[in-house]
């Protein structure tokens, strides 16, 4: 586990290692189930760490999170409409695409390189044909983590 994490929530398929600066959350890391809860002094981020474990309790609970998230505007704009699927809702990559102007595969990439997964809730966008990707494969575990986060949400 990195030690730069301001915080560690600890998640049914894990824990998420978050980084907070400013009282804004910049990155969501997926840890392994071994991650031991890290709880913050700060006060803006036990908020930020409050909203994500009722998110987890409740897929209802608004994820209404301060974040602050470095990407090209294209990726911003991707991200923006991602931030508009609703929970229990999913839309496939072409899609999403077609409501930003782009391809899908220009949005699965920007999708791959979001900092704050389940705030920016790329788990939402799907392949045609099935799951397709989360993370960029990045994590051992990361089609299971997309599915518990899509059944959490009764997709």
């Amino acid at each position: 586990m990195r030690t730069e994490y301001q915080a560690v929530v600890e998640a049914p398929f894990g824990a998420l290692g978050l980084r907070v600066a400013d009282g804004m959350l910049m990155t969501v890391d997926f840890l392994p189930l071994a991650a031991r809860s890290l709880p913050s002094k700060d006060p803006a981020t036990r908020e930020i760490c409050k909203c994500l474990a009722e998110y987890l309790r409740d897929p209802r609970c608004p994820l209404d999170i301060p974040i602050s998230v470095a990407g090209t505007p294209f990726q911003q704009r991707v991200w923006g409409a991602i931030r508009q699927i609703p929970v229990g809702e999913t839309l496939t990559y072409t899609e999403l695409a077609q409501r930003v102007a782009s391809g899908p595969r220009a949005v699965a990439n920007a999708c791959g390189a979001n900092p704050v997964p389940v705030v920016i809730p790329c788990h939402r966008v799907v392949g045609k044909n099935g799951l397709g990707g989360f993370m960029q494969g990045r994590e051992v575990d990361s089609l299971s983590i997309k599915q518990w986060l899509l059944a959490h949400e009764g997709s």
